[in-house]
């Protein structure tokens, strides 16, 4: 199976080492420590894994030569994105090799409102290759600069604007899967109404890689939204808030895109650790709501302001301020995306602090 092992792998022996190495070539097979690094440990450190080797296919093909000749052997595979994953599934923690996935578009077809592209295209890059055509590929997430369509697949992100669009998984029509022992079932599809047979492709999102390693998907666009209004919203409890949301969806609708909620001390630890990141608002405030309109017209102001001010009418909401310009509501969202980064940070002071505190009491040893 591709799958994480569950006790430590056996020592990969050179001769197998080498037969992976002439399936992708020499430069794409990586056996140095130094290099291997990058891809055993997550950005806020909390998991560190292992591994003898790291692939680097270019085709599918080759992704189901490796899958073959592991499964002969009985060796464990990890599939890998982007390595943004928070919870160390990405992670090689038992030796096992790891296989960073193709990352190349295959069409953007605005017939069919799809995009083909494979495992290892960065997010942001599929959000402009949809924007380059005038259309939106709604998947946002914080590490969208880094993680990968194949992860988030393999994860079934859901993303900030999973109250429109819905998850990833609502937002594949098809996939190309290499099996564990090398097979590779195609259902790559651009229909919407396929009402047809078993839905196969269904079975690997979400499944984090135990069922095969998905090596490209096509995926939905939508139309690209003409007027795009931001609000960061402050209130008391996450009842104001789902009645803020009530509000929110009887005036807009669909478009409604994003409803995010953050307590106070995800956004103190967002604004104290973060860079360059403010609060919008000028009090604290228990609760907050970042809110999000799309429309395709040009206007979503108008609504935004509606829900506030019947929202403020019924005292649902204490405070609340909309986005003046882009800037400003890239400050907003950057606020709600650091707080990964910031608690990273946070750690990283309270690590600072305790040994400080240790040299002070003569505690501090070498190497520690």
């Amino acid at each position: 199976m591709v799958i994480i092992s569950r006790s430590p792998a056996a020592p990969l022996l050179p001769e197998l080492i080498e037969q992976f190495r002439k399936i992708v070539g020499e430069r794409h097979a990586i056996t140095d420590a130094a290099d291997i690094e990058a891809y055993v440990a997550e950005e806020r450190n909390r998991f560190h894994g292992r591994s003898p080797l790291v692939l680097r296919p270019g085709s599918t093909t080759e992704v189901a030569a490796i899958c073959k000749l592991a499964s002969e052997h009985k060796i464990a595979l990890v599939p890998q994105g982007g390595n943004t994953g928070l919870v160390g599934g990405q992670t090689p923690h038992n030796g096992e090799v790891v296989v960073s996935l193709l990352d190349k578009i295959r069409e953007v077809d605005t017939a069919s409102n799809t995009m083909t592209c494979e495992a290892g295209v960065v997010l942001q890059i599929a959000q402009q290759k949809a924007a380059d055509v005038d259309r939106l590929f709604p998947l946002s997430l914080g590490a969208e600069g880094s993680c990968t369509i194949g992860g988030n697949l393999s994860t079934n992100a859901g993303g900030t604007a999973a109250l429109a669009y819905g998850v990833a998984r609502e937002m594949a029509l098809g996939l190309e899967v290499v099996l564990a022992d090398g097979r590779v079932l195609n259902v790559l599809s651009k229909l919407k109404k396929d009402n047809t047979g078993y839905n196969l492709h269904n079975l690997f999102i979400g499944a984090e890689g135990t069922l095969g390693i998905i090596t490209a998907a096509t995926l939905k666009l939508f139309p690209k939204p003409r007027s795009i209004e931001t609000a960061f919203v402050g209130l008391k409890s996450p009842d104001a808030a789902l009645k803020l949301l009530a509000i929110a969806q009887s005036e807009a609708a669909n478009a409604l895109t994003s409803f995010e909620l953050l307590s106070e001390m995800a956004v103190d630890f967002s604004i104290r650790h973060g860079i360059d990141v403010r609060d919008p608002l000028a009090q604290k405030h228990a609760w907050y709501v970042l809110m999000e309109l799309s429309s395709p017209s040009d206007d979503a102001r108008t609504p935004l302001e509606t829900i506030l001010g019947r929202a403020m009418e019924d005292e649902i909401v204490d405070d609340a301020v909309i986005a003046a310009n882009l800037t400003q509501r890239a400050g907003f969202w950057k606020l709600r995306r650091d707080v990964v980064g910031a608690e990273a940070g946070g750690r990283l002071d309270q690590a600072r602090h305790l040994r400080a505190v240790g040299h002070r009491a003569g505690l501090h040893r070498r190497g520690q």
